[in-house]
């Protein structure tokens, strides 16, 4: 078992399965076994199992790695939204000759069942009719016994958000307890992590060459149980690489310290520091990287060590960079985890073949009328007339799990394959009125950025490119997103072209060329932003950037609005009870909101999400973007983490400090905080002394006063709920 730092296999360079000689790519990927008669099927190759309604289009993730997999050859089925109770309706297309695909759908499903009070939804924005309840908990494990039932001894390949999220010991924010990876829960062979589409062919075509799943050890992407670390490996603690519990101080030069405003990477520097306090067989990363692997506490004894758990969530985010990542063991009662590191990222090129190939666009056309209300899928309507044009975000948000899914390195498509996207909007969309709702991907203006050097790049350890402040190392020119805008909005038969996705402002105001292009052209009278809060220190555990970048951004924005003779709005997005943040910290988010004349609709309550830093602060109550110690002070930085429900409902009411309902318990809050003197009718107070008769519930939210709250109630009304 080896990994290897090689450039990879093309995903356009594998010869095609011998079902394609006989097939043509289907127009929607078979649901039933009228669908595989109509194709001339007798079996499915691959059976692949989602939690979302199908939707033949690249935005669902089932859907692009369906159709990667026919244009290899395989014949591919797709069972979506079964009923888990027995194994009856997984046996839909029958035993598939080579593997089960299985994932949870493009939400992690307790994310998608839960909010953050842990209260059960009632919708589901990527059902049929945005009915909740389609879907089980944890819904990979659920999927996976199931097929196993259905079929035996058919291979299961589990992948998806879900997965990526779990593959390791994680802490679960709705069991409120540290719970195995999920490759031990479902019993999977193999877990795939990420986007996908690499390891997913690679394990496709050598099944359909005759390996055994048992030897396919070796993938990058994946992981895998193991009974040992194999022969000829080179197996280091994860204290030698972070030193968590010894009286020596941090002996691996720490990568998230940035000396300096514009430090950057430099492997060789870490490397010539390690050699004074580290023997040479542990330093050599680089010549013996490929058969290096670190071991990670168990999941046993994160369970009980809160500070381990703190440690293990920092080694992990240490080793994601695919230029640089060892692969990651971790011990689960008598089996092991094995992880690799992460897939070599796709190509522009390889990408450009993904959304290149042939969706229908459409949702399965057996669910009905896509116009009728009780067959409409809120996801598939907000995102059917928009372009996904890049791939993964270096901003290393921690409460963020991009990251951990997509990777740090952007993968951007290429200017022929997103207009060759937008026309297919404009031809294949029923009743398309010539408007792209949004232009984007996980941040809207990160495209085509990347490090200056690539060797820089391929060993830097840093978890954000842009904080606390933005690399030196980093490019930051937006004229080729300026160009895709400009060439996009001139096509024919379009007429206006939105930008929906989030915007990193501390990027954009180093193009101001680029924020008068979005502005003049792009914004529909209100953009998304999300500064997430005012004050320094939940920042710095957000790893977002000061308020006073957003201050800089919204007076471009405001000047270039005015210039083009518009009236346009920006619409910030805060968190409330993130790990970091105090009573007094709200206090003085809700005095900026009322100094600012912003009154926000709805509010965000901060949600763990697996594996992401900030649950490692929520779990642990230390601060894993610092060393992890119990014994120098210096290496152990409490986090104050707000958990109780009633402080959580406090700081909510704070970012709704204009709701009469929350009047009464921010009064009993500000007379205990000695703030007394902000009850009042004046100016610069925030709450009035009286109480005057309750809004109601069917009223609440909707007494809006100024021209920001009612554009942003315009915007509430047309979006889903917001994903983080």
């Amino acid at each position: 078992m080896t990994t290897t730092l090689t450039k990879p296999r093309s995903i356009l360079d594998y010869p095609k399965y011998w079902a394609a000689a006989h097939e043509r790519p289907a127009y929607q990927l078979p649901m039933c076994r009228s669908d595989m008669d109509k194709l001339g099927w007798d079996s499915c190759d691959i059976v692949l199992v989602t939690g979302d309604a199908y939707v033949d289009l690249p935005s669902f993730g089932m859907a692009v790695v369906g159709r990667a997999l026919e244009a290899q050859g395989f014949r591919v089925g797709i069972i979506a939204q079964p009923d888990w109770k027995s194994a009856d309706a997984f046996r839909a297309l029958g035993k598939p000759n080579l593997f089960w695909g299985v994932t949870s759908g493009n939400m992690d499903s307790m994310v998608n069942r839960y909010t953050s009070e842990r209260k059960i939804r009632s919708d589901d924005a990527y059902t049929v009719g945005d009915i909740g309840g389609k879907r089980p908990d944890r819904a990979v494990t659920v999927y996976a016994q199931r097929v196993r039932e259905a079929f035996k001894g058919v291979p299961v390949v589990i992948g998806g958000i879900e997965a990526s999220l779990r593959r390791i010991a994680h802490y679960d924010y709705w069991s409120d307890k540290v719970r195995r990876s999920v490759l031990m829960d479902s019993k999977a062979d193999i877990l795939v992590y990420g986007n996908g589409e690499r390891q997913i062919i690679e394990i496709a075509h050598a099944l359909g060459a005759g390996k055994s799943i048992k030897d396919l050890k070796h993938i990058r992407g994946t992981a895998v149980m193991v009974n040992q670390v194999p022969d000829g490996w080179i197996e280091i603690p994860s204290t030698d690489v972070d030193t968590h519990d010894t009286e020596q101080p941090f002996q691996h030069p720490d990568p998230y310290a940035m000396k300096g405003a514009n430090s950057a990477c430099d492997e060789k520097a870490m490397h010539r520091q390690r050699e004074k306090v580290e023997p040479v067989s542990i330093l050599d990363i680089k010549q013996n990287r490929d058969t290096t692997v670190i071991r990670m506490p168990s999941y046993e004894a994160l369970v009980e060590d809160e500070i381990l758990y703190a440690h293990a969530s920092r080694l992990l985010h240490l080793e994601t960079n695919p230029g640089n990542a060892r692969a990651l063991i971790q011990q689960h009662g008598t089996r092991e985890v094995w992880i690799n590191p992460p897939a070599i990222p796709l190509t522009t090129e390889e990408l450009d073949s993904v959304f290149d190939l042939s969706y229908s666009r459409l949702p399965y056309l057996a669910y009905g009328d896509i116009k009728a209300k009780e067959t409409k899928i809120p996801a598939y309507e907000m995102i059917k007339n928009s372009v996904n044009i890049m791939r993964g975000c270096f901003g290393g948000c921690t409460f963020c799990s991009i990251t951990e899914h997509e990777g740090r390195i952007i993968q951007s498509r290429s200017e022929k394959s997103i207009l060759k996207e937008v026309e297919a909007i404009r031809d294949k969309t029923p009743n398309f009125t010539g408007v792209i709702s949004d232009l984007g991907g996980p941040t809207a203006n990160m495209y085509r950025l990347k490090c200056k050097s690539a060797e820089t790049e391929a060993s830097c350890r840093k978890p954000s490119c842009v904080y606390p402040s933005i690399c030196k190392s980093l490019g930051t020119d937006h004229n080729p997103l300026i160009e895709v805008y400009r060439k996009t909005r001139n096509l024919k038969g379009i007429k206006r072209v939105f930008i929906a996705s989030g915007l990193r402002y501390d990027l954009a105001v180093e193009s101001p060329e680029y924020i008068k292009e979005l502005v003049s052209h792009h914004v529909g009278g209100y953009l998304k932003i999300a500064p997430e809060h005012t004050e320094n220190a939940p920042l710095d555990k957000m790893m977002k950037p000061g308020i006073g970048s957003y201050d800089k951004f919204k007076e471009l924005f405001e000047k270039y609005s005015k210039e083009v003779g518009k009236k346009q709005y920006l619409i910030p997005y805060f968190i409330a009870a993130h790990p970091g943040t105090t009573d007094e910290d709200m206090l003085n988010l809700a005095l900026w909101l009322k100094q600012n004349n912003y009154k926000a609709d709805q509010v965000q309550a901060f949600l763990p999400s697996p594996m992401s830093t900030a649950a490692a602060m929520y779990r642990s109550g230390r601060n894993p973007l610092k060393a992890i110690s119990r014994v120098k002070p210096r290496y152990k930085e409490e986090v104050f983490v707000p958990k109780r429900k009633k402080q959580r409902d406090l700081h909510k009411a704070f970012l709704r400090y204009h709701d009469k309902d929350n009047w009464p318990m921010l009064r009993d809050a500000l007379k205990k905080m000695g703030r007394a003197d902000l009850i009042g009718s004046g100016e610069h107070q925030l709450i009035p002394a009286y109480q005057s008769a309750p809004l109601g519930k069917s009223k609440q939210g909707t007494n809006f006063r100024t021209q920001h709250t009612r554009v942003e109630r315009k915007v509430k009304s047309k979006q889903p709920r917001r994903r983080r």
